[in-house]
C-alpha cells in the first residue's frame, strides 16, 4: 500500500474546498469526497442529541447515555460487555493487550492490515507483542494452511514466540472492504482454540460486514473471542468506538483504557452521537452500498481503457478502480479539477476528491454524506475526465 502516495497528495492539494464552492477556474464547484468515510459530519440529529445528551463521569461508570450505548451494542453483538472508547485504534490495542499478557507473545494478522499498516505498530510499541504478518488473499482472508503452520512454530520451541493471538479484519479495508465469509470465520476460531489461541476482530465496519451477510452482527462475532466496532466511519459519528467480549475482558480493557488515556468523563455527548448512528444503520449503510455498487457497474459501462473495475468484488461500500496509462495520483488530480470547459459540456462543474491507493489504483468510499444524486455526479465527472485524457 503507499500511504505515502495519500499523504503527498494531501500536502499537494491542501484542504479541499467546501461544498458548493468557488472552484479553481472561478466557477461553482460541487464537491463529492470520496476518500473515505471518516470524512462524514453529524446532521442536524445526531447534533441535537449531543446537545441533549444526558451525562455523568464515564470514568466512574456513572454516564447513563454511555451505559445505555454499551448494553445496546452488548445485545447486538452478542457479548457478556462492551466498553466505550475514543478510537478503533485504542479499541484493538487494549485487545491486544488484554489477551497477550506475556511481554514477547506472538500476534498473527495480515500483512496488509489496518492494525498491522495503520496503527503506528502499537502492538509492539506499548504492549511489547511480536506481530507477525501473513499474506493477505484477495478476498482479505489469510491462508489457513499457513496460518496453522506458523501457529506450530512457538510449540515447545525456544527459539520462536508463543503465538497467544490472532487478528481479524472484517471488512478488510486495503481488500476494497471484501466480507468475511462466516466459514473462514469459523475455522479460524476451531484452528485457533485447538492451540489455545484467541481470536480478535477489528470490527471497525463490521455493520457493513453483517449488511453484506445479511445475518446479524452477532452471527459473525460469535467465532471471535473479542471485538471492536468504530463509530465514526459508516455510521457517522465524529468520535468514539467500542470493545466488546467476556466480562472478566472488559473489566481488565477498563483498566487498560485507563492507562492509555481513554478515560472520559462526560463521555455521554460522544455516545449520543453513536446512538443516533446506531439508529438507522442499516438504512444508511444500504445506501451506500448500492451507491459504490451503482458506480462500479457505471464505470465498467464506460469501458475506458484507462479506468476498469470488476462490480463482482464491490461486496461494500468500497471500490477499487485500476488504472492504467497514467498515475493513480495524476488521476486524482484531474478528477479534482475543475474547469470552464466542463461546465460548458456538462452544464455544472464537479469536483470529485479521492487519493491513490496502490501503485496501479485509487479507491472510492461511500458515506452517508454521498447521495445517489453525488454518485451520479461522480460518474459524469469521471466520463468528462477520461474523454480528455482518452484517444
Amino acid at each position: 500500500m503507499l500511504r505515502g502516495l495519500a499523504r503527498a497528495a494531501a500536502r499537494r492539494h491542501g484542504a479541499p474546498w467546501a461544498r458548493g464552492s468557488g472552484g479553481r477556474a472561478g466557477v461553482p464547484a460541487h464537491v463529492v469526497d470520496l476518500r473515505s468515510d471518516t470524512v462524514t459530519r453529524p446532521g442536524p440529529a445526531m447534533r441535537r442529541a449531543m446537545a441533549e445528551a444526558v451525562v455523568g463521569d464515564d470514568d466512574y461508570g456513572e454516564d447513563p447515555t454511555v451505559r445505555e450505548l454499551q448494553e445496546k451494542v452488548s445485545e447486538l453483538l452478542g457479548v457478556e460487555q462492551t466498553l466505550f472508547v475514543p478510537t478503533n485504534t485504542m479499541a484493538n490495542l487494549i485487545s491486544v493487550m488484554g489477551h497477550c499478557r506475556r511481554r514477547g507473545s506472538q500476534l498473527l494478522l495480515g500483512q496488509e492490515s489496518h492494525l498491522h499498516v495503520y496503527e503506528q505498530g502499537g502492538a509492539a510499541q506499548i504492549a511489547g507483542v511480536h506481530s507477525h504478518p501473513l499474506p493477505d488473499l484477495p478476498h482479505g482472508t489469510l491462508d489457513l494452511v499457513e496460518l496453522e503452520r506458523v501457529l506450530t512454530q512457538g510449540l515447545g520451541n525456544p527459539y520462536h514466540p508463543v503465538c497467544e493471538l490472532i487478528c481479524l479484519e472484517n471488512t478488510h479495508s486495503s481488500s476494497g472492504g471484501r466480507v468475511l465469509p462466516l466459514d473462514y470465520l469459523r475455522q479460524v476460531h476451531a484452528l485457533a482454540r485447538n492451540y489455545g489461541v484467541r481470536v480478535h476482530l477489528d470490527g471497525a465496519r463490521l455493520m457493513n460486514a453483517a449488511l453484506a451477510l445479511r445475518v446479524p452482527p452477532a452471527r459473525i462475532v460469535e467465532h471471535c473471542d473479542s471485538v471492536s466496532l468504530s463509530f465514526s466511519k459508516g455510521l457517522g459519528a465524529p468520535v468514539g468506538a467500542l470493545v466488546g467480549g467476556p466480562k472478566d475482558f472488559i473489566k481488565e480493557a477498563w483498566r487498560l483504557r485507563k492507562a492509555l488515556g481513554g478515560g472520559m468523563h462526560q463521555a455521554g455527548v460522544l455516545a449520543a452521537a453513536a446512538l443516533v448512528g446506531l439508529a438507522n444503520a442499516e438504512e444508511v449503510l444500504l445506501q451506500d452500498h448500492q451507491n459504490a455498487q451503482r458506480f462500479a457497474t457505471g464505470l465498467r459501462e464506460l469501458a475506458s481503457p484507462i479506468c476498469s473495475v470488476d462490480p463482482s468484488t464491490v461486496e461494500t461500500n468500497m471500490v477499487v478502480v485500476r488504472v492504467v496509462g497514467l498515475s493513480p495520483e495524476e488521476l486524482c488530480q484531474h478528477l479534482r479539477a475543475v474547469s470552464a470547459e466542463e461546465e460548458k459540456q456538462m452544464g455544472q462543474v464537479v469536483s470529485v476528491l479521492l487519493f491513490p491507493w496502490t501503485e496501479r489504483s485509487v479507491r472510492a468510499v461511500w458515506h452517508r454524506d454521498v447521495s445517489a444524486q453525488d454518485t451520479e455526479l461522480a460518474l459524469r465527472k469521471w466520463e468528462f475526465v477520461l474523454r480528455q485524457l482518452g484517444p
